[in-house]
């Protein structure tokens, strides 16, 4: 379809609406006819070569600008070494200094078929691959990207081997590095609890005083339940099991766990005793493979008991967090109360498992919703209201969508879903591709950039998008004859020590013991799904009215013991604020039978409207040798001091604060007293961190960004505000500079020493010279910021 420029003319304006009307009919209609078309072997080849083309693009660039670092950063060319790059906090929990991205993608070379390619990079990681190294990693993390792509890459050398062609030489060398880091993540499960903790030192486990770690009191539900399958797995392969009991019994802890009255869990655990720290429940972020895991270990293993605990939860779920096409996160304890009006990506995995459980109906639903929204913002955004807005912009390339459009594509046999498919390969290529590799997407409303390639970039998306558009025969296995991890690695459901019982579709319930794959299940009928989308077509504002509403009503449970909902939400970046009780009406009753009474909260939305501008500031460097010249943007705060309506600004040095993050007991407050204080973004509120700088003396905070690349140049200047209680107190100016201007500032400290900065309104600033020559740091005189509030 050739693309063609409209001009309307001005003066018909209703012409000009009837002809928008018309064009707008007319492309849904060929796009509605696009997305359902047949698509011919020729093109799903030439698909299926692009997908290749773009993983070599991706896996070439980290091996030549990057290995044997875990990590690409596409767009500096080269590798993340953990340590000397600026730390990401728990992100960089993943990297452990053993190559993670090589040993993540390795089987993944299997299925693209480029064994020449795993063979060279199985010599590779046996020969240059170290586990024991002094640094503290994600114990989930760890075992999903590490200890399951050394299992997947085994699994694959070994039928390699046994085909006779490849890999003849290997001797099950993966398999010894996978039970000795297996061993090495063993430390973490010694707990009274048998729940694991969240993070183990390689070399030194967790209660060894070198470790740097068994601190923790919490891990995530998704944390500790997502081991089953390479535990078990090491286990059955390697003949030792306490890697298998060690995971069924977190796993059992869990289930004991859950909230009786709902069969849901929470989000947070607390790893010694059991207790729930967060109480909200839902199938993303947090929880999500706990439920994967459950199924898939039924399925990989063929106990039942896997099975019959999920269809425990799985009826929950559709009870109380499925509203189809929506997935919303509600309370454990009162489950028909929703605790947040937002959805997180990696939901977006859930089509696909409930495609595995045989129940197509909302998967298709769930899954159309994610490609509207899709469509709207060009990827999902890390997070994104129920009314399809974005609510955090980031797209670090996650899978998730991809692997739900595999399955569903493989249970109903709609070209439908190899549309979608193309859709993503288009969407990654046009707005991810950068020349050494892919980059995350920032923010998808701008499409600015992150310099970050995860490695289960490489390990899930290619693999669910060549599957996607494969045949059975263009494979070197049969792919049925595995089961994916949560990574996508893939583990032989030969491990069964029993099979599954598979029960005619005549009982009661034909699904809660049947095998996930059989055709009975799976109409292979392109008009089934068909029928289910189209209810959903213009989900999200065409055809549909959508008003968006400056304040939304959330009603919470508090238990009286726990105020854990409020500060979970504050955390997350809503301010709340109690009505009174003459308008809550009778649902601010008391029930002191279960200890939780309703409150309903007002949620202040992030953005304002659009008439209301972000006035930029500046901090301006003055001591020796900058005298001035150095003036990098600086966006403003909602509360403490005004700087537009100080005469000179706030001068003062500058002093990093200890901790960076201002998060906890200010260690070096002699030092901050009568200086400004540098802070980093992450961890807790802008309003905490103020205060306890303030209190530590400091006469001014500049708060810079954790999200490393990010710059005033690309990305809108923001407003930050308080924690949702009044910031009266807070007194001291504040400002916020992205992370490529506060590189620029915090070198200047490291090299000088000593360094004077003013803070203050641009139009204000020292020695001001002609506009349009300060620019490389990020100030141009068209800056035009949108009026974005933030809280973290």
């Amino acid at each position: 379809m050739e693309a063609k420029l409209f001009c309307w003319p001005e003066s018909s304006p209703v012409i000009a609406g009837m002809l928008r009307a018309l064009l707008l009919t007319s492309l849904l209609s060929w796009a509605d006819g696009h997305e359902g078309q047949v698509m011919l072997p020729e093109e799903k080849t030439k698909i299926r070569d692009q997908i290749v083309e773009m993983f070599d693009h991706a896996y070439g660039s980290y091996m030549k600008y990057a290995y044997p670092a875990d990590e690409l950063m596409p767009l500096s060319c080269k590798g993340r070494v953990r340590g000397l790059e600026p730390n990401r906090g728990d992100i960089d929990d993943s990297l452990g200094k053993f190559s993670l991205t090589l040993i993540d993608t390795l089987d993944t070379l299997v299925v693209l078929n480029k064994l020449e390619e795993f063979e060279a990079a199985v010599r590779r990681t046996v020969r240059d691959v170290r586990l024991d190294n002094d640094v503290v990693v994600s114990v989930f993390e760890t075992n999903i990207r590490v200890l399951g792509g050394l299992l997947g890459a085994h699994v694959m050398a070994d039928m390699l081997r046994q085909q006779g062609e490849w890999m003849q030489w290997y001797t099950d060398e993966l398999l010894h590095m996978a039970k000795e880091l297996g061993h090495r993540l063993l430390p973490a499960f010694n707990t009274t609890s048998g729940l694991p903790y969240p993070r183990v030192n390689l070399r030194y486990g967790v209660l060894n005083p070198l470790s740097r770690t068994g601190t923790e009191s919490d891990t995530c539900t998704a944390c500790a339940g997502t081991m089953i399958l390479e535990f078990a797995a090491l286990s059955r392969l390697s003949g030792e099991s306490v890697f298998e009991e060690h995971a069924r019994k977190a796993l059992d802890v869990l289930w004991e766990k859950r909230q009786r009255g709902s069969d849901l869990v929470g989000t947070v655990i607390n790893i010694h005793n059991g207790d729930w720290v967060r109480r909200d429940s839902g199938v993303g972020a947090g929880i999500d493979s706990y439920y994967e895991y459950l199924m898939k270990a039924y399925i990989l293993l063929g106990d039942n008991v896997y099975l019959e605990r999920f269809n425990t939860h799985y009826s929950a779920i559709m009870k109380y967090i499925s509203q189809p096409p929506l997935l919303l996160n509600v309370h454990m304890h009162n489950p028909t109360v929703s605790v947040r009006s937002w959805m997180d990506s990696l939901l977006a995995f859930f089509p696909g498992l409930q495609v595995l459980r045989g129940d197509l109906k909302p998967a298709i639903e769930t899954h159309e919703m994610l490609y509207q929204v899709t469509k709207q913002h060009k990827f999902l955004p890390e997070a994104f209201t129920t009314e399809f807005r974005v609510h955090w912009g980031q797209h670090p390339l996650r899978p998730e969508f991809a692997e739900s459009t595999y399955y569903l594509y493989k249970a109903t046999g709609d070209p439908y879903y190899l549309r979608v498919g193309q859709s993503i390969v288009e969407k990654l290529n046009a707005h991810a591709r950068v020349p050494c590799g892919f980059a995350a997407v920032q923010d998808v409303r701008t499409g600015t950039h992150e310099d970050r390639m995860d490695s289960f970039f490489l390990a899930e998306m290619f693999k669910y998008l060549y599957l996607l558009f494969s045949e059975r025969n263009q494979l070197h296995f049969d792919i049925d004859d595995y089961i994916f991890t949560t990574e996508a690695h893939l583990l032989p459901v030969s491990l069964s020590t029993s099979q599954p019982r598979c029960q005619s579709n005549d009982t009661e319930d034909q699904f809660t013991y049947s095998c996930p794959s059989t055709q009975t299940l799976f109409p292979n009928n392109p008009s089934f799904a068909k029928t289910i989308r189209d209810s959903y077509k213009y989900l999200t504002g065409v055809g549909r009215a959508f008003h968006a509403s400056p304040v939304r009503g959330i009603k919470l449970p508090l238990h009286d013991h726990s105020m854990e909902p409020v500060e979970f939400l504050r955390s997350m970046g809503i301010s709340l604020t109690p009505l009174n009780e003459a308008a809550l009406g009778s649902s601010g009753a008391l029930h002191p039978s279960d200890g939780v009474y309703m409150v309903k909260l007002v949620a202040e939305v992030t953005q304002n409207s659009a008439e209301e501008e972000v006035v930029p500031l500046i901090v301006q460097l003055i001591s020796p040798p900058f005298l001035g010249r150095t003036v990098l943007t600086a966006g403003p705060a909602k509360f403490g001091m005004d700087l537009t309506k100080q005469e000179h600004g706030v001068k003062g040095s500058i002093v990093k604060s200890s901790p960076y993050t201002a998060c906890g007991h200010i260690e070096n407050a002699e030092e901050l007293g009568g200086h400004i204080a540098l802070a980093l973004r992450g961890d807790c509120m802008f309003a905490a961190k103020a205060r306890r700088l303030q209190e530590a003396g400091a006469i001014g905070v500049i708060f810079i960004d954790n999200r490393e690349g990010s710059n005033s140049a690309e990305t809108p200047l923001f407003q930050m505000v308080g924690d949702g209680g009044s910031t009266a107190d807070i007194a001291i100016p504040l400002v916020f500079l992205f992370s490529q201007e506060g590189a620029l500032l915090t070198s200047a400290l490291e090299d000088h020493q000593n360094v004077d900065v003013l803070m203050l309104p641009n139009e204000k600033r020292l020695g001001k010279m002609a506009e349009g020559i300060v620019v490389e740091k990020g100030l141009t005189p068209t800056h035009k910021p949108h009026s974005i509030l933030f809280w973290l």
